[in-house]
């Protein structure tokens, strides 16, 4: 059984920092790209950005330069490093195994003074 869990969300002011995690289990991890996605209240859900089984990443224009993905193949992790934080990134994040069509539960990131 496949299994997508997010964890690392919370509350930070703008222009703070959040590490999303993703602990993917049930699959040969290092074979599949993985992506994070976003839905804020009212919005449709979003790309935010991929990584490729080889580790290259693709981003959304509007984090581009602000967030960094990644992965750990031995421990099974999809990471997300959110920098710069603007109250338009509050959302759900969810993450994504788009080969199954599997997602995670989502953590919910709120940018807010």
């Amino acid at each position: 059984q496949v299994q997508l869990v997010e964890s690392g969300g919370g509350l930070v002011q703008p222009g703070g920092s959040l590490r999303l995690s993703c602990a993917v289990s049930g699959i040969t991890f290092s074979s599949y790209g993985l992506n994070w996605y976003r839905q804020a209240p009212g919005k449709e859900r979003e790309f935010v950005a991929r990584i490729s089984s080889a580790g290259d990443p693709i981003y959304a224009v509007s984090v581009k330069g602000r967030f960094t993905i990644s992965r750990d193949n031995v421990k099974k992790m999809l990471y997300l490093q959110m920098n710069s934080l603007k109250p338009e990134d509050t959302a759900v994040y969810y993450c994504n195994l788009p080969y199954l069509g599997l997602w995670g539960q989502g953590t919910q990131v709120t940018v807010s003074s």
